[in-house]
């Protein structure tokens, strides 16, 4: 186990991630010089119903993209990894922000390249669907579940799900699961409005022979 810096947000970061934030509160910049000046990372346990989740994202700061004059921050971290928090501190020994124990959690990267395939030609057709090819990310062949979790329209909870599933292939199997029960109902919604907006117009309709 080790100790850093924690930063409770109502978000879930996954693995490989980049997240840009605004830095107001004094605790979350002295964290983020502390950062600076030691190396050091700092975790993101999602804040959920209310209460702190056993899981969170350790995250590595980038840069500090803009400082202002009143100490405010805007930063770019990038997520490494996702850890078990075994110890809770609302104040780390001397700071203003929390702190924690963590317990790092390994991954198995291994994937299913047919389920892989599958899982790409859902989300085209989802996107399509809905309207969105130009939104459509551009997939490296070898990607991960963690790069487009946040593009199929998984719920917060769906999400801190897919982050405390280690195995890369429970995670496609996930995602497949989802997109089996998400698209019928998108592409039934989307073929619904087409008949609503034909609504009305002249219909050139041939009668059954009967």
């Amino acid at each position: 186990m080790r100790s850093i810096p924690l930063f409770p947000l109502n978000l879930v970061v996954f693995p490989g991630e980049k997240l840009n934030l605004h830095i107001f509160e004094p605790r979350y910049r002295q964290l983020v010089r502390d950062c600076l000046e030691n190396d050091i990372s700092f975790g993101i346990p999602p804040f959920l119903d209310n209460q702190l989740s056993e899981l969170g994202t350790e995250m590595r700061l980038v840069n500090v993209e803009k400082s202002y004059a009143n100490g405010e921050l805007d930063i770019r971290s990038r997520a490494v990894g996702v850890f078990r928090l075994r110890k809770f501190e609302r104040q780390a020994p001397g700071k203003l922000y929390a702190g924690g124990q963590i317990e790092d959690i390994v991954q198995d990267e291994e994937s299913d390249p047919l389920l892989r395939q599958v899982i790409t030609a859902q989300v085209r057709q989802l996107y399509e669907a809905l309207g969105l090819k130009k939104l459509l990310l551009e997939l490296a062949p070898d990607y991960r579940i963690f790069d487009i979790a946040h593009h199929v329209g998984f719920s917060t909870e769906q999400e801190y799900q897919l982050l405390a599933t280690t195995s890369e292939t429970e995670r496609q199997h996930l995602v497949r699961e989802h997109l089996d029960r998400t698209l019928p109902v998108v592409l039934e919604t989307e073929r619904l409005k087409e008949r609503v907006r034909l609504n009305g117009h002249f219909k050139e309709l041939i009668p059954p022979n009967f």
